[in-house]
């Protein structure tokens, strides 16, 4: 079996490395997501703690 064989897949290298494009993009995007969301949820508790802080 050669290299270009095995990246071919029989005919249905299209289908093949679509689906695997798709499924990275999927698990890249539920990494980088849930990271900018904790991000955003730190800096608005952050901003509700400058706000409820006691004036001396």
């Amino acid at each position: 079996m050669s290299l270009e064989h095995f990246f071919a897949m029989g005919g249905y290298a299209f289908y093949v490395w679509t689906a695997y494009g798709v499924a990275l993009a999927v698990l890249v995007f539920n990494l980088i997501l849930p990271l900018r969301r904790k991000t955003e949820v730190f800096k608005s508790i952050g901003r509700l703690f400058k706000l409820e802080r006691p004036r001396p």
